[in-house]
């Protein structure tokens, strides 16, 4: 009976990590985009910030099924999501276009960092029952991702205004309802 209980504790403790072990996933996949960017292998960055967005999808559906949700593992998630979800679409997108405009197109990739942490910070200190307030940073930070592969499409400027009006979204005071 001791050994039945003990292991259905272990299963339990097992079960309440999975969410964490998606976190971290997705904490890993954001750095390795990071170092696959700055070798300049853009579609390896677009490939893993694509994977990371699956892990964030999945680490909260298994926290809400195995009911493991915990203040330490919003924090984790948050700071996981400014990784694979500010920094590394920032970079991508910067490689990709913005480099073309010297510090003013890294002040536009460092603007949209800044407001995604923003838009963290206030995630994990205010209360929101069934909405987001402002641009979830994955949403910002995929659609950053993906809009460089309208690269040879569009013009270069267009990425500017791309990257600013994703970083004032996630900022703004408009109310998404969560999925």
């Amino acid at each position: 009976m001791f050994l039945l209980e003990h292991l259905d504790q272990t299963v339990k403790k097992m079960k309440g990590q999975i969410a964490n072990i998606l976190t971290l996933m997705n904490l890993g996949l954001g750095a390795l985009s990071i170092i696959f960017v700055l070798q300049n292998e853009l579609r390896m960055g677009l490939l893993f910030i694509t994977i990371a967005a699956v892990c964030d999808r999945l680490d909260g559906a298994a926290a809400r099924r195995f009911q493991s949700t915990s203040e330490f593992g919003k924090q984790l998630d948050s700071l996981s999501d400014i990784v694979s979800f500010g920094v590394a679409p920032a970079l991508l997108i910067h490689q990709a276009v913005l480099h073309e405009f010297g510090s003013v197109g890294a002040i536009f990739a460092i603007i949209f960092i800044i407001c995604g942490a923003i838009r963290l910070a206030r995630f994990n200190v205010t209360e929101s029952h069934g909405f987001f307030v402002g641009l979830p940073i994955t949403a910002a930070g995929c659609i950053l991702t993906f809009s460089s592969l309208l690269v040879p499409f569009l013009e270069a400027y267009s990425f500017m205004f791309i990257t600013m009006i994703l970083a004032l979204l996630m900022v703004s005071s408009f109310k998404v309802r969560k999925m």
